[in-house]
């Protein structure tokens, strides 16, 4: 009787909202739609029309957005940011790994008991994880059969996660360990779960979280896509091996530049990714078809994100993420659903952290006041509310695990990504300033040539979204950033353009 009286309520507060023009009208059983978010891991804002499916079924059919950005370049603290609707400095998941991160940090924090999972969940939704969770889940703080409170369905690798092959999988708190079989292909599962997930009878709307671990080193790939993309390389962009790096940080300095066997090493990986990339476009047309065919894929909203993106040799880094760079924070997120305008693209600014708030708003269910981000509702409408999000808040905190401190070069930073500009401040001193209008790839780093005023107001921005909590975040995130007045850049690149 309780559960049923909640949801009565929240539809009648749905309908208040839709009434009010608050959100699109869907066609559902409860007035409610489905929605599934596929959170792919390490890939970058690139072309996506090498997925035929993720191409064709999500942006064709689907609105995309050309400023869609991470508060952290790493895994764990962006995924953190995504479930609690926080920048890392409020939800305080600051690394990959314990202490400071990880799943453990998020479980000891209790994180876990208000998030986009128990949110969706008091509306009345059916929920469902599948994939990957957080990392180092399910550490040493609890056991492998644990399930967070707000899913019904979970599905999550306890054991060689990125490996694809020879996992142990937590099904609902019951452990299953799959071997090396071609359909035991780690994606292939978590598509046919996702499937029966979708296709379930139940007249209770469902939010479906699909995290399949791919392009994420070391980018395993199913069998039948071993042939794919044959002799394609990485992509020669100006920013690739750059030549220059006098201006920047002495941490981009010190790198030597990439050599002929590094590069080749590079491009293999490169191809490697892609092919990984199509068990999840693969997965994307699976899930699409499981929705026609039990007549809800119009009534559900698909949203198509990453947790970070990665570097394949631009800025002279191999590989990897945790930078300031657009190659690390910019991700693409594509959007598919009722009253989602087909083919269009969303220039204006966005942040993984608006996610938790959009799924809120489309589906009745209320937001904690810590949340710090913004319902995407109306850009997806075609629409801009005043005083909309002007910058990004980039945080990077640096582990203080041997282990992994080594795996990235990078000093801890704070900084801003804007439509025009990027504007960083490490933790030895130094700034990164980019014109992006006049620099796209980023290869002038113009703090040495800044005024100092400039600089003065870029901090004074900057330390307010730094020490902004829930609401305030989104005061500090709409405040125009100054510009600077330079003279264009011309890229000479051996690459081409």
């Amino acid at each position: 009787m309780l559960n049923a009286a909640r949801k009565l309520l929240s539809l009648m507060s749905l309908l208040a909202l839709a009434a009010m023009g608050a959100i699109p009208a869907v066609a559902h059983a409860e007035g409610r739609p489905n929605i599934v978010l596929v959170l792919v891991d390490d890939l970058d804002a690139g072309d996506l029309q090498k997925f035929p499916n993720i191409w064709n079924l999500l942006a064709r059919q689907g609105t995309g957005f050309d400023r869609f950005f991470v508060p952290n370049s790493w895994c764990c603290p962006s995924r953190a940011s995504i479930m609690r609707c926080q920048y890392v400095h409020s939800h305080g998941v600051f690394t990959n790994t314990a202490p400071e991160g990880g799943f453990t940090k998020y479980y000891t924090s209790g994180l876990e008991r208000s998030n986009i999972a128990t949110w969706m969940k008091s509306a009345g939704y059916r929920t469902g994880l599948m994939g990957k969770y957080l990392n180092h889940y399910p550490g040493g703080t609890t056991s492998a059969t644990h399930v967070p409170p707000g899913w019904d369905e979970w599905d999550v690798p306890v054991r060689r996660l990125y490996e694809e092959y020879g996992y142990t999988l937590n099904e609902n708190g019951m452990l299953r360990d799959y071997g090396f079989a071609p359909q035991d292909y780690l994606t292939d599962v978590l598509s046919a779960k996702a499937g029966a997930f979708v296709s379930q009878p139940s007249r209770d709307p469902f939010f479906l979280y699909l995290a399949p671990v791919a392009p994420h080193n070391p980018a395993n790939y199913a069998p039948r896509h071993q042939a794919a993309f044959a002799g394609v390389v990485a992509p020669r962009t100006p920013s690739f091996n750059q030549p220059d790096v006098s201006a920047e940080p002495l941490w981009l300095r010190s790198l030597p530049p990439l050599d002929a066997t590094k590069i080749r090493r590079i491009d293999r990986h490169y191809r490697d990714r892609l092919r990984a990339m199509l068990g999840v476009d693969d997965m994307v047309g699976a899930l699409v078809e499981s929705l026609r065919a039990s007549g809800k894929l119009d009534e559900t909203y698909i949203f198509f994100a990453s947790d970070n993106g990665f570097h394949l040799g631009q800025h002279r880094l191999p590989q990897g993420k945790t930078t300031p760079f657009d190659e690390a924070i910019k991700v693409p997120l594509l959007v598919r659903g009722p009253g989602v305008q087909a083919g269009r693209v969303v220039g204006d600014m966005a942040a993984s952290i608006d996610l938790a708030p959009t799924f809120a708003q489309l589906a009745g269910a209320a937001l904690p006041d810590f949340a710090e981000g913004r319902s995407l509702l109306p850009l997806l409408r075609g629409e801009t509310p005043p005083s909309w999000r002007q910058n990004v808040l980039l945080e990077f905190y640096r582990p203080t695990s041997p282990d992994s401190a080594r795996q990235t070069p990078v000093p801890a930073y704070q900084g801003m990504r804007t439509a025009q500009h990027t504007f960083v401040r490490y933790s030895t001193g130094e700034y990164q300033i980019y014109d992006l209008v006049r620099d796209p790839y980023q290869l002038r780093n113009l703090a040495a040539e800044t005024p100092l005023p400039v600089i003065a107001e870029f901090n004074r921005q900057l330390d307010a979204l730094v020490s902004c909590s829930g609401a305030t975040c989104r005061s500090a995130d709409s405040v125009r950033p100054p510009l600077l007045p330079f003279k264009p850049l011309i890229v000479l690149s051996p690459w081409g353009t």
